[in-house]
């Protein structure tokens, strides 16, 4: 091993940055390098949140934070105990960052703006003296007789290095989980999560835009469900509660080739028979006013008109003329509709997988594989994800801390 310590980051992410930051900082002495495969590192970070960037979510307790994690809950309780939501905010903050925590938990930058977090991980970097070397993707690894890392370029070079951070997630091209395997690594097949629902129905046309901010969604025959927010898009179904449901249901939604029917409650707060019950006070109340006029259950105007009229009742009818059977029928529409999906978002779009390294390969006191000495690992590459809320980057910020620290530690 050369006397001063190379230490090779493979991916421009947040995990990477954050792993390579933090070995500079722990050893100002080691050559820390940054291979990027494209001319744009952090890309993720600057398109996250609609351009807001949701750095993390205002959960500290690390068994209550792991319950957002459908893959690695059990293995993150450990980190998030040394490096979570608070570590993240206080680490931002001493760089000029500051975080704010907004209704539902997620937290984001003052400025509303992820330039501000791209900005702050690109300075850090800079000032802690690592290098940055876009436009390098890297096709193979190879662990040397010594004990280093031959490191093969795409475009032909090579490079050495004495320890090795994968952090470049495995979904397109030469991914970490594919240079992991080339070391001897499991990994769980990958999948995506996080992904929005095609849906090509009737009810929802011209409803585009429109969203019922306490639905629940489920798929009928599994036990996924998830509640949230659900918007009406221009392909089908998007927002929290259909983001939470995919990634929960990754797999099981993939071993359907996205077909599948959902069963939607428009109104989560309000069972079947409460539903109808708020219809029956509607027909004594409001007996002379139209059904499509007064809305009982907090959903947007056009949203309750259609509904109203899948449910058979005539333009213009009134509570009063509401029978039991179209009662009982809006009832159901407000409670059990049921749509045919018919895919998921395209690939561009999906942000986050399920898969990648097996997770019992990691000592996750240190993020080191356990398989190849002085190879690490942080963010997407391993088969670990959460809920949208903040929850993958703030199992980047972990993962890429304990690396770098490890990685720029005290030497075997």
């Amino acid at each position: 091993m050369s006397t001063t310590r190379r230490i090779a980051v493979i991916g421009g992410g947040a995990a990477g940055f954050f792993g390579a930051i933090r070995a500079a900082e722990v050893d100002p002495t080691a050559q820390v390098t940054i291979l990027e495969a494209t001319d744009h590192p952090l890309a993720k970070v600057r398109v996250s949140g609609g351009g807001r960037c949701n750095a993390t979510h205002a959960c500290f307790e690390p068994r209550e934070l792991v319950q957002r994690y459908p893959r690695g809950s059990r293995e993150l309780i450990g980190p998030f105990s040394r490096f979570g939501p608070r570590e993240t905010i206080a680490w931002f903050a001493a760089r000029g960052v500051e975080l704010k925590t907004e209704a539902d938990g997620r937290m984001f930058p003052v400025t509303d703006d992820s330039a501000t977090i791209v900005d702050c991980l690109q300075h850090a970097a800079l000032a802690a003296g690592v290098r940055l070397r876009t436009r390098t993707g890297v096709s193979a690894i190879a662990r040397a007789a010594d004990g280093t890392f031959a490191l093969t370029l795409r475009d032909g070079a090579s490079a050495a290095a004495d320890c090795v951070l994968l952090a470049c997630g495995g979904t397109k091209g030469t991914g970490g989980a594919t240079l992991a395997q080339g070391l001897g690594h499991a990994i769980e097949p990958q999948v995506p999560s996080l992904f929005t629902v095609h849906i090509d129905d009737p009810l929802l046309k011209g409803l585009e835009g429109l969203a019922a901010p306490a639905a629940a969604v489920q798929v009928p025959g599994t036990k996924l469900r998830a509640e949230g927010p659900v918007l009406v898009t221009h392909w089908g179904l998007s927002g929290p509660a259909i983001l939470r449901l995919s990634a929960w249901g990754a797999r099981e939604l993939h071993d359907m080739d996205y077909t599948f029917t959902l069963q939607l409650a428009w109104s989560a707060v309000h069972a079947p028979a409460q539903a109808a019950a708020a219809l029956a006070d509607q027909r004594t109340a409001q007996a002379r006013k139209q059904v499509a006029s007064i809305n009982p259950f907090g959903l947007p105007a056009r949203l309750w008109e259609r509904l109203v009229a899948a449910a058979g009742v005539p333009a213009g009818g009134t509570w009063a003329g509401l029978s039991k059977a179209q009662a009982d029928k809006l009832a159901g529409q407000v409670t059990t509709t049921r749509l045919a999906v018919t895919g998921k978002s395209m690939n561009k779009e999906e942000f986050v997988t399920c898969g990648g390294v097996r997770l019992r390969e990691v000592d996750f006191r240190t993020m080191e594989s356990r398989v190849c000495p002085r190879l690490y690992f942080a963010g997407e590459v391993l088969d670990i994800d959460g809920i949208t809320g903040g929850f993958n980057f703030q199992a980047a910020w972990t993962t890429g801390w304990l690396a770098g620290s490890a990685m720029a530690g005290p030497r075997d």
